[in-house]
């Protein structure tokens, strides 16, 4: 697996130095990352996700579970 870091072709910067516009490629190219922010939309789907994970443990805690309630 090669750890490349490929610089943003409009900064002129080498690719060795780390900026939030620098990404890194695993998988032969195929995942690349890039450091930076989390999109507002993406803590978005966290915070749903946390919060139906909450209801979800207070509303199904206990009992017996499904079909076994008699």
């Amino acid at each position: 697996m090669t750890n490349r870091i490929k610089p943003n072709p409009e900064s002129g910067r080498p690719a060795s130095s780390r900026h939030a516009d620098d990404t890194e490629a695993y998988g032969g190219g195929h995942i690349e990352v890039r450091h930076g922010r989390i999109n507002g939309w993406l803590l978005v789907v966290y915070l749903v996700l946390f919060l139906w994970a909450l209801y979800y443990l207070y509303t199904q805690w206990g009992g017996l579970g499904p079909g076994l309630d008699y």
